[in-house]
């Protein structure tokens, strides 16, 4: 499956090679957005609008692969599996706020989707500085949380190279589990 092979080529290795940070496209000034504090604000919102346009876009051209992960996770589902998101910073917080939608909009167990955060509960309201960093800790606040091999993981990392979720996603893939990621 071209998500877990995707993520196993992410994640293995990825920490002990050198990275070029600026290199990463979330590190990149956006060029739409050059003299944002001279426009005005209708103008201002205009560009915010038509940004927010290309990743509708961007989604369009990954819906098959989007369809086969919500394929495969409601089949894992169905067979007692559970869906986990993992992330730092906003990345995290975002799978947390849709693992706490989930009951009362789906009428789902609350136990069926998880949330996991980098630095816990605390790094929901403030920024939890270093805890994205451990790989062992991604992995670690994982498996405490009895993941299993039936289980679905959902990385979210922005530049697709976060050492706290990817400690995760390996520590899922070396149980079998099947792994997808959201980056930029």
């Amino acid at each position: 499956m071209r998500l877990r092979l995707e993520l196993q080529r992410l994640g293995a290795g990825v920490l002990s090679q050198p990275l070029d940070l600026s290199r990463l496209m979330t590190e990149q000034v956006n060029p739409a957005s050059a003299g944002l504090d001279a426009l005005s604000t209708r103008e201002m919102l205009a560009v915010f609008n038509r940004e927010d346009m290309r990743v509708a876009e961007a989604v369009e051209r990954e819906l098959g692969q989007i369809a086969r992960l919500v394929d495969e996770t409601a089949a894992a589902m169905r067979s007692g599996g559970r869906l986990f998101y993992t992330g730092a910073g906003t990345s995290g917080r975002l799978g947390v706020l849709d693992a706490s939608e989930c009951p009362p909009t789906f009428n789902v167990p609350p136990d069926l989707i998880t949330g996991i955060i980098a630095g816990g509960e605390e790094a929901l309201r403030s920024a939890a500085e270093g805890s994205e960093d451990s790989p062992e800790a991604g992995a670690r606040d994982l498996l405490a949380r009895g993941f299993t091999a039936r289980d679905v993981l959902v990385g979210i990392a922005a530049s697709g190279r976060t050492p706290y979720v990817l400690g995760a996603v390996d520590a899922a893939n070396k149980l079998g589990a099947l792994t997808a990621c959201i980056v930029c």
